[in-house]
């Protein structure tokens, strides 16, 4: 199965690279439409500030493509800042239009007592369970390392939160074939692999049968 990392210029590619890999995709590490459209599912990283990313986005044609991944049946991962480019909107820097496959926002935690960066290991709390997901496992703890958290969800869209400073961090998000993670599953252990072998296995069963389909078995 191909995977193709959307590589706009912001994120630490290596780590999500070599984790899919483990989990036998082969990957494709491009800016290139043309390229990436070869790809059975696209990974969106990011590290870094909100305004950056979506400039990039949109300099490198990237933007148009992404919004109509749903469109074309792709499955879509976001992680860390690639998810919350899913959103409508953020003030990071300055306020700046996001792709909005998921409803809300982008907003800075707030809170003299409350350590910025949300940074560390963090348990989420599964509020439903995904479709590609088979089970939730006895240990949830994953690795985040962000500033700005999604608020104003749709709660459908939310599947899995952590508690952190008296906010409930949207972990764990999406609607239909869109995807997002707020923590780093690839640096998350034992449940973070767990993730994204099931999203791959997801995807690479949704591939199987549209093989099965065109083939007339």
């Amino acid at each position: 199965m191909i995977v193709g990392i959307i590589d706009y210029g912001m994120g630490n590619l290596f780590s999500v690279e070599q984790a899919l890999k483990g989990l036998g995709c082969t990957v494709i590490l491009s800016d290139d439409v043309a390229e990436l459209k070869r790809a059975d599912a696209l990974v969106l990283p990011g590290v870094g500030a909100f305004p950056d990313a979506m400039a990039l986005l949109e300099a490198k044609e990237l933007s148009d493509f992404i919004l109509n991944l749903p469109d074309s049946g792709t499955p879509l991962l976001g992680i860390c800042l690639g998810m919350q480019l899913l959103y409508e909107d953020s003030v990071e820097g300055r306020p700046t239009k996001g792709l909005g496959l998921l409803k809300g926002s982008i907003r800075r935690f707030e809170g003299k007592e409350l350590r910025i960066p949300h940074m560390g290991w963090n348990e989420l709390e599964f509020s439903q369970i995904p479709e590609w997901l088979k089970s939730e496992q006895e240990d949830t703890h994953v690795y985040f390392v962000h500033s700005f958290l999604a608020v104003d969800t749709d709660p459908s869209e939310v599947m899995a939160a952590a508690s952190y400073g008296g906010y409930e961090v949207p972990g764990v998000t999406g609607d239909g074939l869109v995807t997002g993670m707020q923590f780093h599953p690839e640096k998350s252990g034992a449940f973070g692999h767990y993730l994204l072998k099931q999203w791959i296995a997801a995807v690479r069963g949704k591939r199987d049968e549209e093989v099965s389909s065109v083939s007339g078995d």
